[in-house]
């Protein structure tokens, strides 16, 4: 049905006491050990694998080759005889640092100007979710494994007058200086709700127990009577752990990430007070008060299993350093089961975060544009994206990070091959044997740029996973987190599959071309320009300007003499564009992006036109 002009509108406000660069931002995720190894030298070992699942002490190991085929087992993994989710978690590809350095330029290139890292403190495990150290980057992404043990043992851990830089570190200030020289900004990962079993902290209360000066850092079986101990949240010391300690049951978010003990404030006092250290070390290294010479900000992990209150308390720390610092959440899941997110909006006031990670947008998307027996109608749509507009209001919408997948999810390129299934709900081939590991074909991709495009004319801030703008396809964790395409390597094809190991499926596949896909990259790399270009797709405010049961989807955007036109097909036939939403004539608009066709659209496609006053 038309719906007349002025439904569904959204007004804007003054934008003071922002910072401009929240608005601007074209977010790009890396996940350093997947980015690029840059240096071969300092690649993990065995002996960095020790503290994390699946806990056995291998007896032979090495880097996994970058180029390979995916579900390809190295000499290694076939010795040790286990299945694909064992082998991957061992794995390590030996990304660093200077990699991220190198391509710096690359990034700049594509119009990337705001680097989100996964975690970069010091971990064993290849995702970095279970620090033992957040004073230190890790070890192995710097130049001097090695040489960086022996600093971090001459400290005291829990005294940062203590506290030296270590080769790693340095170089982690370099990066933030190179991406600075480049007008960019960067946030890194806060993991503050579990640590790893590497942890300082809990290694002391792993040999000394009640002794450790550290024991009430956590919930320890036996520690509190109110502590019960048969809750699910509670969980064994893993064998590799047992000997010489011996059973100990803790809180953990998983068996290998004990949770800080907390009060109503969040993490008990003295855990507070290391945090609050921890973000005046990299806020403001030099501790000069100038905070140029420092991260830009934090994307804070599992924010809801934080008490909210802390939130509160934490935006104050870094806010004290950096006024226009960038705060963002991973406030996702209020029911997974039933496919419920959060309203995030209690996480997004009162000095705590700017923005979230708005996956509310990208299942919206996957609904309207992939689902083939459960899409949803235009009407549909529209409910689920002034839903969340209005509830988080116009100012706050701008500043959120739009995406469709991360290192949680499968990529937007696996699930357009893949309809009708709800977004991280276990979408690989260890749960569902018949999940397509494919790449997309030539209409899937169509799929997925209108898709890019919306992203990108929405209000909010365009997210990228590192990968998605080269084409890069894969299920599910792991499988998401592949090594990056480079035009500088060699590739094998894709043809293996897991399931060649399992006797639940036939395993059968294409042999699938590791490459670049130009057309996809240009498509970024153009949505991209637009964006620094033109200020509507910045500040503009957002209308809805018609539906119908045909699958079209028009809104519009305004800012001062800028209007954009929007214009989406999520059918798959073509269909009329009605005359009467371009005004007078429609010789004012010009087109931005798609087929310069003002009658009507092809099927899972977007036109963007433009008025200039």
């Amino acid at each position: 049905m038309y719906k007349p002009f002025l439904i569904t509108i959204i007004s804007s406000f003054a934008l003071a006491g922002n910072p401009n660069w929240h608005h601007l931002a074209v977010w790009y995720q890396i996940f350093p050990d997947r980015f690029y190894n840059g240096d071969q030298s300092n690649d993990p070992t065995m002996v960095s694998l020790i503290g994390v699942w699946p806990w056995d002490k291998q007896s032979e190991w090495a880097v996994s080759p970058w180029t390979s085929d995916w579900y390809e087992f190295q000499p290694w993994e076939i010795k040790n005889d286990q299945d694909y989710r064992y082998q991957f978690q061992l794995r390590r590809y030996g990304g660093v640092l200077e990699g991220l350095i190198h391509n710096l330029d690359y990034l700049q290139d594509l119009g990337i100007n705001a680097i989100y890292l996964n975690p970069v403190f010091d971990s064993p495990s290849s995702h970095k979710y279970g620090a033992a150290y957040y004073h230190h980057i890790d070890r192995h992404f710097g130049p001097d494994p090695i040489g960086d043990l022996k600093i971090i043992q001459s400290e005291n851990p829990n005294d940062p007058s203590t506290w030296k830089w270590t080769s790693a570190d340095k170089l982690f200030l370099k990066l933030i200086r190179e991406v600075h020289k480049r007008n960019m900004h960067i946030i890194i990962d806060g993991v503050f709700n579990h640590v790893g079993m590497t942890f300082w902290a809990f290694q002391d209360v792993l040999k000394n127990r009640d002794k450790s000066p550290y024991i009430d850092w956590f919930v320890v079986k036996g520690r509190d009577r109110k502590d019960l101990s048969h809750n699910k949240d509670f969980v064994d010391l893993p064998p590799l752990f047992s000997d010489p300690y011996g059973k100990m049951r803790y809180k953990g978010w998983v068996t290998d990430l004990p949770s800080f003990r907390q009060d109503s404030l969040g993490p008990i006092p003295p855990v507070r007070d290391h945090l609050h250290a921890i973000v005046k070390r990299w806020m403001d290294p030099n501790n000069d008060g100038d905070p140029s010479d420092g991260i830009d900000g934090w994307r804070l992990d599992v924010a809801e299993k934080v008490q909210i209150r802390f939130w509160t308390l934490f935006g104050g720390w870094v806010r004290e350093i950096n006024p226009n610092a960038y705060l963002t959440g991973e406030v996702w899941w209020e029911d997974w089961p039933k496919n419920k997110m959060f309203n995030a909006l209690p996480w997004m006031v009162k000095n705590r975060f700017t923005a979230v990670m708005n996956y509310r947008f990208g299942d919206a998307m996957y609904k309207f544009f992939i689902n083939e027996q459960d899409q949803i109608s235009p009407n549909q749509l529209d409910a689920l994206l002034n839903g969340f507009i209005s509830e988080y209001g116009h100012e706050r919408s701008l500043t959120l990070q739009n995406m469709f997948d991360s290192h949680d999810t499968e990529r937007l390129a696996s699930a357009v091959v893949n309809p009708d299934r709800w977004i991280d709900h276990e979408n690989n081939t260890w749960y569902q044997p018949l999940f397509d590991i494919r790449k997309p074909n030539e209409n899937e991709w169509q799929t997925l740029k209108t898709m890019v495009t919306f992203q990108y004319i929405f209000p909010g801030t365009p997210f990228i996973y590192y990968g998605n703008e080269v084409g890069m396809w894969g299920a599910d964790d792991p499988d998401c987190r592949k090594p990056m395409i480079w035009e500088e390597f060699n590739y094998n094809n894709e043809k293996a599959h897991q399931c060649d190991r399992r006797n639940d499926c036939d395993g059968q596949r294409p042999s699938d071309p590791v490459e670049i896909n130009t057309e996809l990259f240009n498509h970024y790399k153009q949505l991209n320009k637009l964006k620094s270009q033109y200020n509507v797709l910045n500040y503009g405010d957002y209308k809805t300007v018609y539906t119908d049961q045909n699958g079209l989807y028009i809104f519009s955007r305004s800012y001062d003499d800028q209007t954009i036109l929007a214009i989406f097909n999520g059918a798959k036939h073509s269909t009329e564009i009605p005359s009467s939403i371009w005004g007078k004539t429609k010789t004012d608009w010009t087109s931005l992006i798609g087929k310069a066709n003002q009658n009507n659209i092809k099927g899972k496609s977007g036109h963007i036109f433009i008025h200039e006053n």
